[in-house]
């Protein structure tokens, strides 16, 4: 049985993985700030814990890391984070990592969206800086720049960008990198060592829907 950690548990994206994760063979540990006042529903499932706790700290971040088999960062978009991430799973040998991150971090993306998407994200240097820490890391890792997201629970349709390769689709719901993110955990092989975009197939248009 895997065991897979969720570092974010309370995110959009998180709500709509852990039930996919649920009905995997996996022993899920989700933590989040105040996770076990947050996510009271889901303490008593079985193989399932629930721990409140910091990313911030490297002692909660070890005790949480310890054992896992892979590990779900919610929000890549914090250089410090990111770097204690990287050593918490370094010190306990733990060497696949999913991380959520956003589309614009590599100049993929061209044309009137580019244009669009630069001028709402503004500077994203931050953003570049924390994936470097990522993708420096010399772990397992599968980066997935998301474009922009909304929800629909009736559409989980993906596609993946490889790195390197023009970001034209605009959009994505959070069920689809939902399961995207549970597919690349049943199958850790998938996207390794990795940078792929993530988008819902035919949106290539100026902006998304939503906007």
């Amino acid at each position: 049985m895997k065991r897979v950690l969720i570092l974010g548990a309370t995110s959009n994206i998180s709500r709509y993985l852990i039930p996919k994760l649920i009905h995997q063979d996996v022993f899920l540990t989700l933590f989040a700030r105040h996770g076990q006042q947050r996510l009271t529903n889901l303490i008593a499932k079985p193989r399932v814990h629930v721990m409140s706790g910091n990313w911030n700290n490297p002692v909660d971040l070890k005790q949480a890391v310890s054992h896992q088999d892979i590990v779900y960062l919610a929000t890549g978009q914090f250089v410090q984070a990111n770097r204690n991430v990287v050593a918490a799973m370094k010190s306990q040998r733990v060497k696949r990592l999913i991380v959520a991150s956003e589309l614009g971090i590599e100049d993929e993306v061209p044309g009137k969206f580019g244009q669009w998407n630069q001028q709402m994200m503004g500077n994203n240097q931050n953003l570049i800086d924390a994936a470097e820490v990522i993708k420096r890391s010399n772990l397992n890792y599968t980066l997935i720049r998301m474009a922009w997201l909304y929800d629909d629970p009736n559409n989980e349709q993906h596609e993946l960008i490889p790195a390197g390769q023009p970001f034209r689709d605009t959009q994505l719901t959070r069920q689809a990198a939902a399961a995207f993110i549970a597919d690349v955990v049943a199958r850790p092989e998938l996207a390794a060592y990795q940078s792929v975009g993530l988008a819902e197939p035919n949106t290539q248009w100026d902006k998304p829907s939503f906007y």
